[in-house]
């Protein structure tokens, strides 16, 4: 079974099943036995389709006027199309072969869809260059009108193209440096003389972004815990905590897959107590995991729901982080299909996103710091949360956050990064200060 196959499964999976396209494409690959290079090929084309669908309709009404298409053949024909139009290195005749192919096996019901698949590709090949152009953003970038439309109403002025043009292209592999068992120096060294090429983040310290690191998993340094993934965006929500090197006790309230507890553990040295909570007992396993392979000992995993209320815990904390559940617009880069989610399902989101933040501000102490934070943009989720939170919560007031130099100055205590600004995630931090 080849890569396009193990594309076109994928992409059945996610449209019959429901099934996100980054798990998918993993487990259908491993499934399939894909070598890596195969593997990386089947992820290409699952994600392009799912980042350029509407743009390939956009193209695809222009080469066929039929009937409706069979859902299948929609798909191997999405396929087909993306590598004619945006892989310059796949031989376009090798595209529409394996397209025919793969109707053939999938369609045995359609007797004239490989014949319809090899007409409509064919036509894309002899019409390259020729076709009209889409110029509205959601046909152009392949977001919903709807989704659009929430963006340029939460996003500054200029912001939302760039948004839309780094939500469709591929995010560098970014790892964080496991400081408490080596050192960004010694890492780098080591990833080159196994093939891979490192280089230091532009901003974010100890971070390293990775190019021809195949599995990452399969590396000798991934299993020696040197190293985790995690978007700069993220780690900056914990070097804001400003934790101290000496230790403390943290409480990271909605921690899954633990990158910000692994974050805070480094930053305070392998020191302290760091309680890494979900409410998903699956989730509690793979926080474990995380620990036991960087060696983060001071990490305790254990199932909690953050907005119960836990007396045993109040005025106990030095910090809290909280990077609660949101509607995860920030991440589409990521996860391609978060665009097409009803937005409606996220409208109870803020309600939830407050509760946690009260419930958990009860934890921290006189003195200590609360941070929140989502992977969403948009500002329900984000500033007016904080500010409902502080109407009610006078003891709480926002702090300058310590950033690196290459941000603006910033006295609010809030920052919002938004894709294609700091090639980072879309992400909201605040940091806020108990008074007593």
């Amino acid at each position: 079974m080849g890569a396009r196959e193990t594309a076109l499964n994928a992409l059945m999976a996610c449209r019959v099943s429901g099934a996100w396209v980054n798990e998918a494409v993993k487990e259908l690959s491993a499934r399939d036995r894909l070598e890596s290079r195969d593997a990386a090929l089947a992820a290409r084309l699952c994600y392009g389709v799912v980042q350029n669908r509407a743009r390939l309709d956009f193209y695809l009404n222009q080469l066929y006027h039929g009937r409706k298409l069979h859902p299948v053949v929609r798909d191997v024909l999405h396929l087909g199309l993306y590598q004619i139009y945006d892989m310059d290195r796949i031989p376009a005749s090798a595209a529409v072969n394996e397209a025919v192919a793969l109707t053939k096996k999938y369609c045995p019901g359609q007797p004239k869809a490989p014949g319809l698949v090899n007409g409509v590709l064919r036509g894309a090949i002899r019409t390259k260059g020729t076709l009209a152009e889409p110029t509205a953003y959601e046909d152009k970038y392949s977001h919903p009108a709807e989704l659009v439309a929430q963006l340029k109403q939460a996003l500054p002025k200029g912001k939302l193209e760039p948004m839309l043009i780094a939500d469709n292209q591929a995010p560098p592999l970014a790892v964080q440096v496991n400081t408490v068992r080596t050192t960004s120096a010694k890492l780098v060294e080591i990833l080159e003389s196994e093939g891979v090429s490192a280089r230091a983040h532009s901003w974010c310290p100890d971070c390293l972004t990775l190019e021809n690191s195949g599995r990452l998993e399969q590396l000798k340094v991934f299993r020696e815990g040197l190293l985790y993934v995690q978007d700069p965006a993220s780690r900056l929500s914990v070097l804001c905590a400003d934790l101290p090197e000496t230790g403390g006790r943290v409480l990271d309230c909605c921690a899954a897959p633990g990158g910000k507890s692994f974050a805070a553990a480094m930053a305070m040295g392998g020191r302290g107590q760091i309680l890494s909570c979900d409410i998903h007992p699956h989730k509690i396993d793979l926080i474990r995991a995380g620990a036991e392979r960087l060696g983060f000992h001071t990490i305790e995993p254990m199932l909690c729901d953050a907005s119960v209320f836990n007396p045993e815990w109040e005025k106990g904390m030095d910090a809290v982080i909280a990077d609660v559940p949101c509607s995860g617009l920030g991440i589409i880069r990521k996860k391609p299909d978060i665009r097409y989610k009803n937005l409606k399902e996220a409208e109870a989101l803020p309600g939830l996103q407050l509760q946690i933040l009260k419930n958990v501000s009860r934890y921290v102490r006189p003195g200590g710091v609360l941070m929140y934070s989502t992977c969403t943009v948009l500002p329900r989720e984000n500033e007016q949360v904080v500010s409902a939170f502080l109407g009610d919560n006078p003891d709480f007031a926002p702090e300058k956050l310590p950033l690196p130099e290459v941000f603006p100055r910033n006295e609010t205590g809030m920052l919002t990064l938004i894709p294609g600004e700091y090639d980072t995630d879309g992400f909201f931090i605040c940091r806020l200060r108990r008074k007593h």
